[in-house]
């Protein structure tokens, strides 16, 4: 246990130092992300031990599934973001990363589908993570990362409204949040 305190303390330590400037934020998405990052620290410093035991079980083989799946959605989100987003200066949230102050609504690619890529690829981290020793005791951090990323993401569109206005009311009608044609 007390490894896994360490490797929690470690991991919460890099977490606060990403997310200090959004901590005293509560209108923002930061820092609710915080909360559903320490969670999910708690589940990798858990976790961590199993990541290679019984590899052909189920739980294993549904982990390295979404493991891998996550990985498509942070990266097409990224990819687009950096290439259309147009970050800059002129946005003036305070709270936000140089990368995520967008000045261009973006509606291509991935973002075509759902509005969210980088928190919907947090999300199957998340459970892939989970899976690899799921346990009734750890559910209650997974259940809560997962609501912490939804709650995120409702502070990033609120956000997106205040800069965007009526064309991300728009984009909002067209798209989902997390998981095309789904939810």
């Amino acid at each position: 246990m007390a490894h896994n305190l360490i490797i929690f303390g470690g991991m919460s330590v890099l977490i606060i130092a990403a997310s200090w400037h959004t901590l005293f934020h509560l209108r923002s998405h930061g820092f609710y992300r915080f909360f559903a990052w320490e969670c999910m620290a708690w589940l990798l410093a858990v976790n961590y031990r199993y990541w290679f035991v019984e590899p052909y079980s189920f739980g294993q083989i549904v982990s390295w599934i979404l493991l891998f799946v996550s990985i498509y959605p942070v990266t097409a989100g990224l990819l687009l973001f950096r290439k259309m987003g147009k970050a800059g200066h002129a946005r003036h949230d305070e709270p936000l990363y140089d990368f995520e102050k967008t000045t261009e609504l973006i509606q291509t690619g991935i973002y075509k589908y759902i509005r969210h890529p980088m928190y919907c690829s947090l999300i199957i981290l998340n459970w892939g993570i989970y899976f690899k020793h799921a346990s009734l005791l750890l559910l209650p951090f997974a259940l809560c990362a997962t609501l912490f990323l939804y709650l995120t993401a409702i502070m990033d569109e609120k956000e997106c409204i205040t800069y965007f206005g009526e064309s991300y009311r728009e984009y909002m009608k067209r798209t989902k949040r997390f998981i095309p044609f789904i939810w």
